[in-house]
C-alpha cells in the first residue's frame, strides 16, 4: 500500500472518520473519500507525510471543527475539493459558473479551491493572493465577514472568483483590475459598499449579476449611480442648465411665504373676500364636525 499513487472510495457509503492508516500512504498523489457519511474532525497529521499529493477531493461529507493547516504545506497541491462537488481520476470541477470534466494529462494544468456551502467564518486569509498559479477560487456560500483581501490582485493565472453569498463588507479593491484573465468575477450578495471597479479590460465585460445584492454598491454595470446629476431643468434658449439646489430650495419656500402673505392682503382690504372666506372655513369646519360624529356613531352600534 505505500506504492499506492491513487485511491478512489467516493461513493461507498463509508461512516466513520478517515482512518488513521492514510498517513503510512505517503506516495497517494489523488486521494477521493468524496459523497460517504464521513464524520469528525480531519485528524491533524494524516496528511503530514503526503508531500506528492496532488488531488485531495472531500466533498459531501460530514467533517467539523478546522481544516488542519498541514493543507497549506501541501506544496504538490493543485486541486483540493472540501464541498459537494464530484472528482476522481475523472475529476468534476466547478469553474466559471459551469461544471467541466478534467481527466489525464489536463490536470497539471488546472489548479483551483473551492471551499464554497460549508460555515467558514471571519475574514478571508490575505495569505489566499499568494496562490499566484491559482486558476479558480470559489468560496461562496459562507459566513466570511470583512473585506477582500487587496492580495486577490496577485491572482493574475486566475479565470474565476467567486465571493457570492457571504457578509464581506467594504469597497471592492480597485487593484483587482489588473486581473486580466479573470472570465467569471462574482460578489454577488453580500454587504459591499462604494463604487465597482473601472470597467476596463475584463472587468469591462461583467455584467449587474456580478454585483447585485448589495445595496450600497453602485456605479456601472449598477443602475445606481454614485455622483447623482442635480436637477436638470431646460432654459429659455431651449438648451439645458443645471440648477443650483439651494438656489431652487430658497426661491421655493419665497414664493409659498409671498402667496401666504398677498392672500392675507388681500382678505384684508377686500371685506367681500374676508367675510366670503370665513364662511367657506365655518362650513368645512361644520362638515369636519359632522362626519367625525357620523363615523363615531356607526363606531358606538
Amino acid at each position: 500500500m505505500n506504492l499506492l499513487q491513487t485511491l478512489d472510495l467516493s461513493k461507498y457509503h463509508l461512516l466513520g472518520e478517515i482512518p488513521h492508516e492514510l498517513s503510512n500512504m505517503s506516495s497517494l498523489k489523488t486521494l477521493d473519500l468524496s459523497d460517504n457519511q464521513l464524520f469528525g474532525e480531519i485528524p491533524e497529521g494524516i496528511f503530514g507525510e503526503h508531500t506528492r499529493l496532488n488531488i485531495l477531493l472531500l466533498k459531501v461529507n460530514r467533517f467539523t471543527g478546522a481544516i488542519p493547516k498541514e493543507l497549506c504545506q501541501l506544496i504538490d497541491l493543485s486541486i483540493l475539493h472540501l464541498s459537494h462537488h464530484n472528482f476522481s481520476e475523472k475529476a468534476n470541477f466547478t469553474s466559471k459558473n459551469r461544471t467541466n470534466t478534467y481527466t489525464g494529462r489536463i490536470l497539471a494544468y488546472m489548479s483551483g479551491v473551492d471551499l464554497s456551502s460549508n460555515k467558514l467564518l471571519r475574514n478571508i486569509p490575505s495569505e489566499l493572493g499568494n496562490m499566484r498559479r491559482i486558476r479558480s477560487l470559489n468560496l461562496s456560500h459562507d459566513d466570511l465577514t470583512g473585506q477582500i483581501p487587496t492580495t486577490f490582485s496577485n491572482l493574475v493565472h486566475g479565470k474565476s472568483l467567486n465571493l457570492s453569498f457571504n457578509k464581506l463588507s467594504g469597497q471592492i479593491p480597485p487593484q483587482l483590475s489588473v486581473l486580466s484573465s479573470l472570465d467569471v468575477f462574482i460578489v454577488a450578495h453580500n454587504n459591499l459598499s462604494g463604487a465597482t471597479p473601472e470597467r476596463k479590460g475584463q472587468f469591462s465585460t461583467f455584467e449587474e449579476s456580478s454585483y447585485k445584492g448589495n445595496q450600497f454598491l453602485c456605479g456601472p454595470p449598477l443602475p445606481k449611480s454614485c455622483n447623482p446629476l442635480p436637477l436638470i431643468l431646460p432654459n429659455d434658449e431651449g438648451s439645458d442648465s443645471l440648477v443650483d439646489m439651494f438656489v431652487f430650495y430658497v426661491s421655493f419656500v419665497v414664493s409659498y411665504i409671498s402667496a401666504l402673505l398677498v392672500t392675507a392682503a388681500a382678505l384684508y382690504i377686500n371685506p367681500y373676500w374676508r367675510q366670503a372666506w370665513v364662511y367657506y372655513i365655518e362650513l368645512m369646519n361644520l362638515n369636519c364636525y359632522y362626519f367625525i360624529m357620523d363615523n363615531l356613531l356607526k363606531l358606538r352600534r
